[in-house]
């Protein structure tokens, strides 16, 4: 059975039992008030009648129902009692609605506490039936008691009473129930499309879905409502504000952990923000703001997510790398291929002893090339990225060299092998595109490494038309003197985070139109400076 339906039934029967409970306990209050008040009124005009001097010296003459029948039916007749009737001690009739019971004894048996001197209320089945009585004692000149007074409403017509009110009681409990069962259909109906006709396992599998979804999510994701106040808060974004998980931060707001986040400024406009830079406890993020819409394209709230800027920068870095091996990779096998079609051609042409030499020359060259990295920068990535540079230079036609006094070999497990490629990629690189923009035959770039003494030298030296400006300009992210080319101006400032990363140093030297020398030096120890 679904949702809407088992609310639906619920309230039903829950309506059904009010009115049912309403019905009882009303009729039976009803019906208590209406004895009470009979009984009381019954009472009250038998104390009246009791006390009448006429009704009190009437017991003196001779034939006392002569005098007493008249004004008791009269007196019935204006308070609508079925009976009043007058008696002595032994119970003998004065008075009754049918006057052949006059003289006769009266019945009932519950004339006992009148005949002590209490007015009473009973009751008791008389001659006319079932009945409720107000008994009064009728007191001599001397005080004592002469007789009783008993005026009495029929049981029937109390029922029939009750049974009028009761009759409006189940109209008015039919109505509710009617109303009950419209208001029934109608929050059924709202709560089903509240909840998009979900059932509450669904609802629950969602809740679980969504919140494993932000767990497993790097970024650190807050959601708001219109009032800035924090309605989603995953563990990447309480690491971040350094909150325990086990501080509740749904329903604060968000100004008192984060200044500036301007939330609240995309739920006033609706306008989405994307990679928007900004300030958490001293480190910089990049956030995207989305504002959240309901049904009616109205604004609800917003939701941001962010990620630390350094761990992009790193990213980046790595992508940096991987395509540097690619092109080192193409042009390697670039190279080969112009060789190997060398080599078929001097064999097409019978020059077989040129190919043996040609093929004996890049052996030796290969083979000691190889030798020498794998012995001296036996680092496999470093050497491995240095290889994809000397094949990237002989495809760009520029002479690079790995100077073979270089040794690389004493490098700490600490210092971050990415960094030390970003440092020697990026300043090759600048050095390949200085030589190639010179209108010299030969381009020149040779690279040096030292791992002796306590620092790491790295050294590039090109033969290209030099630089003319001063370090504090070269190091700035956006700076180049190559402005016909996209992404320029960020490999030496992505040089100079790497080494201040490690707390070295970088100079350059330069001979405009001759030469250009950069030397990086790292400190093997943190707590050394370079």
């Amino acid at each position: 059975m679904r949702l809407h339906t088992k609310l639906m039934l619920g309230i039903l029967v829950l309506i059904i039992l009010i009115g049912f409970v309403f019905e009882l306990t009303f009729t039976n209050i009803i019906e208590s008030n209406l004895k009470h008040e009979i009984g009381t009124k019954a009472l009250s005009v038998a104390e009246t009648i009791s006390s009448m001097p006429t009704i009190q010296h009437a017991f003196q003459e001779e034939d006392p129902a002569a005098i007493i029948q008249p004004i008791a039916e009269k007196i019935r007749k204006q308070v609508d009692a079925e009976f009043i009737v007058v008696g002595n001690l032994n119970e003998i009739r004065y008075s009754h609605p049918n006057p052949k019971r006059i003289g006769q004894k009266m019945v009932g048996g519950d004339n006992g506490g009148a005949f002590k001197g209490d007015a009473v209320i009973s009751e008791s089945t008389g001659t006319l039936g079932p009945s409720l009585r107000g008994k009064a004692p009728i007191f001599g000149n001397d005080g004592k008691v002469i007789g009783v007074v008993s005026v009495g409403y029929l049981q029937t017509d109390i029922e029939k009473e009750v049974s009028r009110v009761k009759q409006k009681i189940f109209i008015v409990t039919f109505v509710v129930l009617v109303g009950g069962l419209v208001s029934a259909l109608l929050i059924s109906f709202n709560i089903k499309r509240a909840m998009f006709g979900l059932e509450p396992k669904e609802i629950a599998w969602m809740y679980q879905e969504k919140h494993a979804i932000l767990e497993s999510i790097h970024e650190a994701i807050i959601a708001i409502d219109t009032n800035g106040r924090m309605t989603v808060v995953n563990d990447t974004a309480h690491k971040i504000l350094q909150v325990p998980n086990e501080i509740l931060l749904r329903g604060k707001r968000i100004d008192d952990f984060i200044e500036n986040t301007q939330l609240l400024e995309v739920v006033r406009t609706g306008q989405a923000e994307y990679d928007r830079e900004f300030m958490i406890l001293d480190e910089v993020y990049l956030a995207n703001r989305i504002p959240i819409f309901n049904d009616k394209k109205e604004v609800i709230g917003a939701v941001v997510s962010f990620r630390n800027k350094s761990e992009l920068t790193n990213l980046l870095k790595e992508l940096s790398h991987i395509k540097s091996y690619a092109e080192g990779l193409r042009a390697q096998t670039h190279e080969y291929s112009n060789r190997l079609y060398t080599l078929l051609g001097l064999i097409q042409l019978g020059s077989y002893k040129e190919a043996i030499e040609l093929i004996s020359k890049e052996v030796d060259f290969a083979q000691g090339f190889i030798e020498f990295l794998m012995k001296e920068i036996p680092d496999p990535v470093i050497a491995g990225f240095i290889l994809g540079k000397v094949s990237l230079a002989s495809e760009l036609k520029i002479d690079f060299t790995v100077d073979r006094e270089s040794s690389f070999r004493d490098i700490p497990e600490d210092i971050s092998r990415d960094s030390i490629i970003t440092i020697i990629g990026n300043i090759v690189n600048n050095a390949f595109e200085a030589v190639r923009e010179n209108e010299k035959d030969e381009k020149v770039v040779s690279l040096f490494l030292t791992d002796l003494g306590k620092e790491l030298i790295i050294e590039v030296e090109d033969n290209g038309k030099g630089i003319e400006t001063t370090a504090e300009e070269i190091f700035k992210a956006g700076y180049s003197t190559k402005n016909h080319q996209t992404n320029a101006g960020i490999g030496l400032s992505l040089v100079k985070k790497s080494i201040d990363a490690l707390k070295g140093s970088i100079t350059f030297s330069s001979t405009p139109g001759e030469r250009t020398i950069f030397t990086i030096a790292i400190p093997k120890r943190r707590g050394d400076v370079a």
